[in-house]
């Protein structure tokens, strides 16, 4: 799930990883993941190997422990795996490897993991949680979450650059969330009210979601008209001087005669 653009040909969204790790920490943890990276290769692990295993253990931390309440334990098991974000990408770097096989991996186990999270919640509030109104901001954030990673996709498969990043992108989608149910999982350790955070989180990130959505939209609706405006602009350029050159072609016969 964490192989850059140079590595295995992804260029758009960020990882799990990358999401939790890369503003601050990605170079550090990089350089201290190398030599076990080396170490898989040398044993014949493949990249999509421990893509695969990462997710795996994703859907684990997030369908085992969040149903349950066991949000700390849920958000720690979670964390551990972002590590093969990165070492799954290391390794590609190392083997010198380009694959739209990988990229098209990376980017369908993320919707994968993005979707056990947020159902994790949903299923904990639809449960001993007891709370439908979250329950249901939960699945909202699970839907919004995957639609607006799909509308920038799209807008650039038909050629538009979706030149936005919207106000809650996967990166922030996720570190406020995890972070929230992490420390909201304090609350079994005897921290008071501190339980109050994951809901909060959750509004938080069903509203900017819903914000970046619209703004995806409207962005790939105003680069379309710009597009299609430029088009007929060309195409009646073309026109045109086609007439100009068919009208000097019948002023030079005449002359001729």
């Amino acid at each position: 799930m964490g192989q850059p653009a140079t590595s295995r040909g992804r260029t758009a969204t960020p990882t799990l990883g990358k999401a939790m790790l890369n503003k601050y920490a990605r170079a550090f943890f990089t350089r201290v993941l190398t030599p076990f990276a080396a170490f898989l290769i040398r044993r014949g692990v493949s990249p999509d190997t421990v893509t695969l295993l990462g997710t795996a253990g994703v859907i684990s931390g997030a369908l085992v422990f969040y149903p349950r309440g066991e949000f700390f334990w849920g958000t720690i098991v979670i964390t551990l795996f972002v590590f093969s974000d990165l070492v799954d990408g290391n390794m590609a770097r190392q083997l010198g490897r380009t694959s739209r096989w990988g990229a098209f991996l990376d980017s369908t186990l993320d919707r994968v993991a993005d979707g056990a999270i947020f159902g994790g919640f949903a299923l904990w509030y639809a449960g001993h949680g007891d709370d439908n109104a979250l329950c249901a901001v939960s699945i909202f954030c699970l839907a919004s979450g995957q639609v607006v990673s799909y509308t920038k996709a799209r807008g650039e498969s038909i050629g538009l650059p979706v030149a936005v990043n919207g106000l809650v992108e996967r990166a922030e989608r996720l570190v406020i969330s995890l972070v929230a149910a992490g420390l909201a999982g304090l609350h079994t350790f005897g921290v008071p009210g501190i339980q109050a955070l994951l809901p909060i989180a959750l509004w938080i990130v069903a509203v900017g979601s819903l914000v970046t959505l619209i703004q995806r939209v409207v962005t790939v609706r105003r680069e379309s008209a710009e597009a299609e405006q430029a088009a007929a602009t060309g195409t009646a350029d073309v026109a045109e001087r086609a007439d100009e050159a068919h009208g000097s072609g019948a002023r030079g016969s005449e002359a001729a005669k």
